[in-house]
């Protein structure tokens, strides 16, 4: 399980590795110090934690402390300003990458909500998809092949395929096409931002059951929830809660349990001397 240690303002961060461990072929991601911030205002106050390949690691946290603003930063959004810190993916600093090259580095993002494209056909969109990732044309056999296997694995319907984007999708369609996505592009690292929000709990089951079965040695998941009811189906081996944008407190799944038993409040007031003397509110 991570080692959780406090930094020098009284935080928590993980150090589940140590300070002097040497980046290896196994660490995928790198955070450290990062700071972000939307039209002029800081979301992210300093962030830092690793994911290394075959790991799995939930963020949690009340709304506004800055979740979905980790998720859009990591893949590279506009909108979102790094002001500090630094983000290296398989031993490269990503920063000045841009999304489509974060993309083809094996970065994948899972929206909240998912965009409708009307008039594109999903078959249509993920060979676009797959042959931009890759930088080259993907012959259709080798194509057909991968979307079949993929689905087939997903236990999906192939005529969903032939439907376009998102157009008239249920919550749950939606977020099964993402895991679509995920299969076909075959990602290094996912990072899933709210991937349970408005499913109800069947097709909560059907979604996670895709991610469960894309799960590789190789690849590194980022779980980004409100709830623990989704990591009942997805087990993570690490815990982050996230608040005011910093990582206050850093775990195992035992930490999920105990938010779904006491909420955030324990684990914010235990922290608020410190969250005073960092933001300059009173706790």
């Amino acid at each position: 399980m991570a080692r959780v240690a406090p930094d020098e303002q009284g935080m928590a961060r993980l150090d589940g590795r140590g300070e002097q461990e040497q980046m290896t072929d196994k660490t995928l991601l790198e955070i450290r110090g990062l700071t972000v911030a939307v039209e002029g205002k800081q979301i992210l106050n300093g962030v830092d934690f690793t994911v290394n390949r075959g790991e799995v690691h939930a963020i949690m946290g009340p709304n506004g402390s800055g979740k979905s603003t980790l998720a859009n930063a990591l893949m590279g959004h506009p909108r979102y300003t790094i002001t500090g810190g630094s983000i290296t993916f398989k031993g490269e600093d990503i920063l000045a990458l841009t999304p489509d090259q974060r993309a083809q580095r094996g970065i994948f993002l899972a929206f909240q909500y998912p965009t409708s494209i009307p008039g594109v056909t999903m078959v249509n969109f993920l060979r676009q998809a797959m042959k931009a990732v890759r930088g080259t044309d993907v012959p259709v056999r080798e194509f057909r092949e991968k979307l079949l296997a993929t689905m087939k694995l997903l236990k999906m319907d192939e005529q969903f395929a032939r439907r376009y984007v998102n157009e008239g999708f249920s919550g749950g369609e939606k977020k099964r096409a993402e895991i679509l996505q995920m299969g076909i592009l075959d990602p290094d690292l996912a990072v899933m931002d709210e991937t349970d929000s408005g499913l109800d709990i069947d097709a909560l089951r059907t979604v996670a059951e895709g991610v469960n079965a894309l799960t590789t040695p190789k690849l590194g998941i980022v779980l980004i929830t409100h709830y623990q009811r989704l990591l009942n189906y997805i087990k993570p081996q690490f815990v982050h809660i996230l608040y005011q944008g910093r990582i206050i407190e850093s775990g195992g799944p035992e930490l999920a349990l105990q938010l779904e038993e006491q909420g955030y409040d324990p684990i914010i007031a235990k922290y608020a001397p410190a969250l005073a003397g960092v933001t300059g509110e009173k706790a």
